[in-house]
């Protein structure tokens, strides 16, 4: 069987499908990735084809910042980011960009699935173009069905040029849509029909790797800190962060990106240490607490592990990953107008010792322990669905 999978070129789009499309490739299934020219290296890293489609992200947002006088989205309140990004920038610009790139792909290859993340408005158009099955493959929290609703009227020219209107929800809901959150965490997996629930990360292992780093007193608690791969450019923050703990009885693991420099930051304090990424699968499991910016593939491994967090909101999706890990009770939030040096301390012992947060992690985490895997899930959708090639 065939299957592509394709994303927008950005590294919170890509990793979360890849553990599927691994899945498919380890059946034997012939697996092809698609995305913009940005995202061939985290792809072909992990073994798999790719093919570009589509423009780089830097000329997707490019494209909306030539529209607009000053930062596009600059001055938005955080419950607005959403409403404005997704039908401007992955909605009217991004469908137009892609949609020809992605309909000949699928022309050619003829896929038994499409599988695509949720702001790929243009894979939805692709499939009732080609009669192929359409499976979304959510990133974190389903997105808002308001937010929908103004993307399917940005994407309607597009559907009409093709002699198609557009469906409901910008067509995300026509075919199968796998969610990644526990249920408990996002209530909204039960909205629409046809979702499946797809495990984001794995179990913590029995053995896990040793810690790759030194810390000055092992016998401390270790609180991880890090601002994902898209919010991480504020080193002021990292180092307001990493400053207000140097008196607590804990030891700091700081990631802040590849394109930063550790140098930057010195000097650190004792009980602080930075690196430029360490992978989360050989932190995680050696952490009491995570200081994070509610990305939701931080947020679903640090729940993964059963940890209690600090959340640090800085933009997209991350205010509301941040509301509901707060209303799930697993973590506190600071806006990004409260983050202080007192209240980071405050907030981290919270966290740490009142034990509430990490019981609801931990509940949390047997709720992602019991979705199913990426190879049952791979398993069931090839049972649903007659190869186009044989």
């Amino acid at each position: 069987m065939r299957v592509v999978f394709s994303c927008v070129p950005q590294t919170g789009h890509i990793v979360p499908l890849l553990p599927l499309a691994q899945a498919f490739a380890d059946r034997g299934d012939e697996v092809v990735v698609a995305s913009g020219p940005d995202a061939a290296v985290a792809v072909t890293d992990r073994g798999l084809p790719f093919r570009a489609v589509g423009p780089t992200f830097d000329a997707l947002f490019g494209t909306l910042r030539a529209r607009t006088r000053g930062v596009p989205g600059d001055g938005l309140h955080p419950s607005r980011i959403e409403s404005y990004f997704a039908p401007r920038l992955f909605g009217e610009i991004g469908v137009a960009l892609v949609v020809d790139d992605l309909l000949a792909l699928c022309e050619e290859l003829e896929p038994a699935l499409l599988v695509s993340d949720p702001y790929l408005f243009a894979a939805p158009l692709v499939a009732a173009l080609t009669g192929g099955h359409g499976v979304v493959h959510a990133l974190g929290p389903l997105i808002d069905p308001d937010v929908l609703d103004l993307v399917a009227d940005a994407v309607s020219p597009v559907w009409r040029e093709f002699g198609l209107d557009v469906p409901p929800a910008a067509g995300m809901y026509s075919g199968t849509t796998l969610t990644i959150c526990p249920p408990s965490l996002d209530p909204a997996n039960v909205g629409p029909r046809n979702v499946h629930p797809l495990r984001p990360a794995p179990p913590p292992s029995a053995d896990p790797p040793p810690l790759p780093i030194s810390v000055a007193d092992p016998e401390r608690p270790l609180v991880y800190l890090t601002l994902g791969t898209f919010s991480n450019n504020d080193l002021d923050l990292f180092r307001l962060v990493l400053t207000a703990l140097e008196d607590e009885p804990v030891n700091v693991l700081a990631t802040i990106g590849r394109d930063n420099d550790p140098a930057v930051l010195a000097p650190l304090p004792a009980n602080a240490h930075v690196e430029r990424f360490v992978p989360q699968t050989e932190v995680l499991p050696h952490c009491s607490a995570v200081i994070h910016h509610a990305g939701a593939g931080t947020m679903l491994g640090t729940l993964a592990h059963g940890l209690p967090s600090l959340a640090l909101p800085q933009s997209a999706d991350n205010f509301t990953n941040a509301a509901l890990l707060a209303r799930a009770g697993a973590a506190l939030t600071l806006l990004p107008g409260d983050v202080t040096d007192a209240a980071v301390r405050s907030g981290l012992r919270i966290v740490l010792e009142a034990g509430t947060h990490r019981q609801r992690a931990r509940q949390l985490a047997e709720e992602i322990a019991a979705m199913p895997s990426p190879d049952d899930v791979a398993a069931r959708l090839a049972s649903q669905v007659r190869p186009a090639i044989p």
